[in-house]
């Protein structure tokens, strides 16, 4: 067979059968198809898009790619959560070491921010010393010894999707519902995980705005994962406005430990054990959704959940002490400049975006893959929707070093067209907009 006759067929609207589709997939990684035709196809993927079987062979195909890790020696079932991305959403760090209190193993191969969105490894590498660049053995060990693993994608992870998604942000062929699922469950299926639960983010900062985008993504990650044998779970979740007070690498860290204190942000707390519990429940590791919903609270009340993060921290070479003294241990921004109301009311609105876009120019994100984190760097939102405030209230926190200083105005311009203030009070959006 031919790559371009293949390229001609899905072009002209045609279907790709799984024998194709496993070529396609075993040349990108050996060479043998060009990435030009690659480009090719993606395009024409973009504009014809996969049925559900052809989308479930591209899944299977890359998540053949490279090593399916075997965790079936640890104890317990193994549960997975991914999110397709937002601001603030710190949830990652708390509902792992909730999880692996309650039983169950977490074994977690995370990514990098880009643009206004966060990345859970940037947020782990602001704490002095802390290693995702794990080795398989590595990998193994620390689920083992913690019950849970916080690490970056190893070349033998799903290789074909390094390629292809490299491919997908330099030709514009990103927005594809049937690629953004074969990214995902490709590298998730390839962890070694029993059952996976998805977090959908919709609205302004997340990368599907429009709700109805948000549940056919979620649609097709379910509909594809159970269709390859894994249990899967999706909430669908609002990301309008930044899930929780920090936005920042070390900002958040210090942020998720306060949640595992039990003293942090009551809405990030909120939809962490909300998650927390729904893994609990797709594995197998609860029976029914208020039984797991207590025992992850019991997790933080007695504060198992904070020690399973501290016995990671340390597994993977960070300083522990940042559980008990989080202030001594995280890297802390030369300045902190103000941002305040211009008016009497109520927070009507947050918007997610220009804070993340804020934040990004502070130096807490990339505007390229190639750009340099500053972990110290980025905002505390001080006032919520529906909060009232007073003229001259302070509406943000902007924490900034010296090389970043420039960018101070530009930021603190989008933290101000983020807040609408209105003279009559709006209630609390709801966090979980369904269940799939």
């Amino acid at each position: 067979m031919r790559a371009v006759d293949l390229i001609r067929r899905k072009r002209d609207d045609g279907e790709l059968a799984p024998d194709e589709i496993r070529f396609l997939v075993a040349g990108v990684t050996s060479g043998a198809v060009p990435e030009y035709q690659w480009a090719a196809l993606l395009m024409a993927i973009v504009w014809r898009g996969m049925n559900a079987a052809e989308t479930e062979a591209l899944v299977d195909a890359m998540l053949h790619s490279g090593t399916v890790i075997d965790l079936s020696d640890l104890p317990g079932p193994k549960v997975d959560k991914h999110s397709t991305g937002g601001v603030a959403d710190t949830t990652s760090l708390i509902l792992a070491p909730v999880v692996a209190a309650c039983g169950a193993t977490v074994p977690m191969v995370s990514g990098r921010g880009l643009g206004h969105t966060g990345g859970t490894l940037d947020k782990l590498e602001s704490i002095p010393g802390f290693r995702v660049d794990l080795d398989l053995d590595a990998y193994r060990r620390v689920a083992r010894e913690c019950g849970l693993v916080l690490a970056g994608q190893t070349a033998e992870i799903a290789p074909a999707d390094r390629v292809l998604y490299a491919l997908r942000d330099a030709t514009a062929t990103v927005e594809s519902i049937p690629l953004i699922t074969a990214s995902i469950l490709s590298k998730k299926l390839a962890e070694g995980i029993d059952s996976l639960v998805l977090d959908v983010k919709c609205g302004d900062g997340a990368f599907m705005t429009r709700p109805e985008d948000a549940r056919a993504l979620a649609t097709s990650l379910v509909t594809i994962g159970r269709g390859l044998g894994t249990p899967v779970r999706a909430l669908l979740t609002s990301m309008d406005e930044p899930l929780g007070p920090a936005v920042g690498n070390a900002l958040e860290v210090r942020e998720a430990i306060a949640c595992l204190r039990g003293t942090g942000d009551a809405s990030l707390a909120e939809l962490s054990l909300e998650l927390a519990a729904e893994m609990l429940l797709v594995s197998g590791a609860a029976d029914d959704i208020e039984s797991a919903r207590a025992r992850c609270r019991r997790a933080i009340a007695d504060g198992s959940a904070l020690e399973r993060f501290r016995r990671v921290v340390i597994a993977q070479g960070g300083d522990g002490r940042i559980c008990d003294t989080p202030d001594t241990v995280l890297p802390r921004a030369a300045r902190v400049e103000l941002v305040r109301a211009g008016r009497t009311g109520f927070v009507a609105g947050r918007r997610a975006w220009p804070i993340g876009q804020a934040s990004m120019l502070l130096g807490a994100g990339r505007s390229t893959v190639d750009s340099r984190i500053d972990p110290a760097a980025g905002i505390v939102l001080r006032r919520r929707v529906g909060d009232p405030v007073r003229d001259g209230d302070v509406l943000a926190e902007l924490h900034v070093n010296t090389e970043h200083a420039h960018a101070l105005a530009a930021a603190t311009e989008l933290l101000v067209t983020a807040f609408r203030i209105e003279a009559e009070p709006v209630p609390r959006p709801p966090l979980v907009l369904g269940r799939l």
